[in-house]
């Protein structure tokens, strides 16, 4: 960065490049010794200049002096800000003359002659944010050190104190002088600034404008935004309203050791009344242009007195302090104005001054701009959510025989989709296939990738394929994806009646089994390659799933990190589990929501770089003494045969209130299947919280409901299969099909 040297002795001809207001130029200082003091800037019932949206200076909203009307000329001089004083006679404005000696100390770096803190406000105001007041005082003398030899100073020993400007007063010895003002105007904005940028969301953005203003630059802020805001380059629909979204006012009792020490406020504040919930800008009305005019205003002003009524309500813009104690400042986004903000200073404090619409002016860029980013991040934030809300399965299904538990945690806040999946997926036979993948990455793409191979997988287990067949036919479709389309998969058949498990796996982490008595197993299955290498073979194994058992499949990134190994982290998992299930003792295992809540307490601070995917299965299993299984000949009398095996086990089972409606159900569905099957037909019935019937055949058409004409003289039996059974279905599987009903119990 280059220093550019201030001085007072020329009138600058141009810009200067450190200076952000652009175009606004300063005006040559009075000469020396001539004592004049410079004008006030922003004369009382001045207008602001109309300065192009897309103009250098337009977010400085700068007004002209009193009485004086704005120049057409974009480089018009502008008055020297208040906070740079006249120079004596003689003067030099970097430093003190050879031989003068200041009369006191010069304070440490960074803190005001009076001993408040840097960055903190005087009564006066904060800091303009513009780099001119900085680079200014960087050449010139404190105001209790010696000025020049030839003209009594403000600092010089005998002479008397220069006069504030502001206030009529001489300086007390100590106090900050305008231009110590103005530097701490800008340490504020530098201050506010960082704290309006560190929000993320919308809430804290707008905490951070409001915290930051009061009470160091306002006695009261009301923030008002768009309802609702627009999000990126769309077009706002419907008339432009505003609600007011937060409010902040000092509160009764002060801290008065900060640096910061306010007048008592008067009870009740009139402060307190400011403020209406809603209001609807009308189309040319005085609040439509003082919105359009983006800069801010004093509310003295003709235009800002108009549209107070219309912001605030009829009934309550009587209770403004008068005066200029209150600045309107619209909020302006990328593209257009998103709301505004009202400043507020009681009438015990010192009124706004003309650089204070500068200050104003940085804030609300700042926070608009934030508010925009914002509204853009919640809305990538809302789409990731809803990407991956809608791949994974919002609820788990209830199937007979085994109960399920889920997990999902995204890698980061920053990171909220990702290629892990879980499922649970009801099979023919009571049976249900657990899976769970993961695709490499965790971003959109992941994401999208997943969806696809979750489809994939949703689909080949409806035609019950066995699960090797499953991770062959997902291979080859990872394949026609892209070639570098990878990803893991572990695929789990559970039969509740057999009390077995089918597992296969690509690549993926081993499950681990927690056995009632609290030993916990990871189970040996072949590791296989990885979904999408092409030309492996994999190859299934089949385990005992015994009841009161707990088998839980997981991604890599619970047991994986840049701390641990992926085999460490299973050793973890595993003495994890059994320390879990040591505290509801060996006859109970612990409950599966309690329990995946303990698996994912092992993660640490470093543990989170990958998403996770977590699926618990508690296996209930279906007892021998509740299945009633049959084979019948496809032949006539199989219908009348399946009504009376019906009949009898419902006797031994003690449900014969349920006797009528399943020899009717049976023996439509038998009729049905003995008509076209050429070898024997199954029947089941398995006793759970509800009775289930299943008849397979090995023909694979499905059933068709159908509504029967009047002259049919068949066609009815799914009619009266899908009024009298509580639900029912059709399976295809590799060898027929599966025709099932369930009804309640009692």
């Amino acid at each position: 960065m280059t220093e550019h040297p201030t001085s007072f002795d020329r009138p600058s001809t141009g810009a200067d490049p450190t200076d952000p207001r652009g175009a606004l130029l300063r005006t040559p200082v009075p000469p020396r010794g001539s004592g004049s003091a410079l004008p006030a800037q922003g004369g009382a019932g001045q207008t602001p200049p109309a300065v192009g949206e897309d103009s250098p200076g337009a977010f400085e909203h700068s007004q002209p002096g009193a009485g004086q009307a704005a120049e057409p000329d974009t480089h018009r001089p502008r008055p020297t800000s208040e906070g740079v004083p006249a120079q004596p006679d003689g003067g030099q404005p970097g430093g003190t003359p050879s031989g003068d000696t200041p009369s006191a100390d010069p304070a440490p770096d960074g803190v005001p002659s009076d001993g408040t803190p840097a960055g903190t406000a005087s009564a006066g105001g904060a800091s303009t944010g513009s780099a001119s007041a900085a680079g200014g005082q960087a050449g010139l003398v404190r105001p209790d050190s010696g000025a020049s030899a030839g003209a009594p100073g403000p600092g010089r020993r005998g002479a008397p104190p220069e006069p504030d400007r502001r206030t009529g007063q001489p300086t007390a010895p100590g106090r900050p002088t305008p231009m110590r003002r103005d530097g701490d105007r800008l340490r504020f904005v530098g201050a506010a600034t960082r704290r309006i940028a560190r929000g993320m969301d919308l809430d804290e953005i707008v905490m951070g404008l409001c915290r930051a203003t009061v009470p160091t630059f306002a006695d009261a802020i009301l923030v008002y935004l768009r309802e609702p805001l627009p999000v990126g380059d769309e077009r706002p629909t419907g008339p432009l309203v505003l609600r007011l979204r937060r409010t902040d006012r000092i509160p009764a009792e002060r801290d008065t050791e900060g640096g910061f020490t306010p007048a008592p406020q008067p009870e009740p504040s009139e402060l307190e009344t400011v403020g209406a919930e809603l209001c609807e800008v009308r189309q040319g009305s005085a609040l439509a242009e003082v919105l359009r005019g983006v800069r801010p205003v004093f509310t003295d002003t003709p235009a800002a007195r108009a549209a107070l009524p219309e912001l605030l309500g009829e009934d309550r813009d009587f209770a403004l302090p008068d005066g200029r104690r209150a600045i309107l400042a619209p909020l302006r986004g990328r593209r257009r104005v998103i709301g505004a903000a009202l400043f507020l200073r009681g009438p015990e404090r010192i009124a706004f001054e003309a650089d204070d619409l500068l200050v104003a002016a940085q804030l609300a860029t700042h926070s608009a701009l934030g508010i925009d980013k914002a509204v853009l991040y919640g809305r990538e934030a809302y789409i990731a959510d809803e990407l991956q809300r809608t791949m994974l399965p919002e609820n788990l299904p209830r199937c007979t025989g085994v109960r399920l538990a889920s997990r999902y945690l995204p890698a980061a806040e920053t990171a909220r989709v990702g290629g892990d999946w879980y499922d649970a997926i009801p099979l023919p036979g009571s049976r249900v296939a657990l899976v769970v993948g993961d695709v490499m990455g965790h971003s959109m793409t992941s994401a999208a990738i997943m969806g696809q191979l979750r489809t994939t997988a949703q689909t080949l287990a409806g035609l019950d394929l066995p699960p090797q067949e499953v991770l062959h036919h997902l291979d080859e479709q990872a394949q026609r994806l892209g070639t570098d389309r990878m990803a893991t998969c572990l695929y789990a058949v559970y039969d509740p009646v057999a009390h077995r498990i089918t597992v296969a796996n690509a690549g993926h982490p081993p499950p681990v089994l927690l056995h009632l008595g609290g030993e916990a197993e990871v189970l040996r299955v072949p590791a296989g390659a990885p979904i999408g290498v092409g030309g492996v073979d994999f190859e299934a194994v089949e385990l005992d799933a015994p009841a009161g058992a707990t088998l839980l499949l997981y991604t890599d990134g619970l047991v994986e990190s840049r701390l641990r190994d992926v085999w460490t982290g299973i050793e973890q998992l595993r003495e994890r589990l059994a320390a879990t299930a040591q505290l509801t003792g060996p006859d109970h295992p612990p409950p599966l929501e309690a329990l995946c809540d303990e698996v994912l307490d092992m993660l640490g601070p470093g543990d989170r770089d990958d998403d996770i995917a977590l699926l618990a299965a508690r296996f209930d299993g279906i007892a021998p003494s509740d299945v009633a299984y049959w084979f019948l000949e496809p032949e006539d009398a199989a219908p009348g045969k399946a009504r009376r095996l019906a009949r009898r086990a419902l006797a031994r089972w003690g449900m014969e209130d349920l006797t009528d409606s399943v020899e009717l159900l049976v023996s439509e569905v038998v009729t049905n299947a003995v008509r076209y099957a050429s070898k024997p037909v199954t029947l089941r019935l398995l006793r759970t919280d509800v009775l289930r019937c299943e008849v397979g055949d090995d023909v694979p058409q499905l059933p068709r409901l159908r509504q029967a004409r009047a002259t049919d003289e068949g066609g009815r039996g799914l009619y009266l299969v899908n009024r009298l059974a509580r639900r029912w279905g059709a399976t295809r599987l590799s060898t027929g099909k599966v025709v099932w009903f369930e009804l309640n119990r009692g």
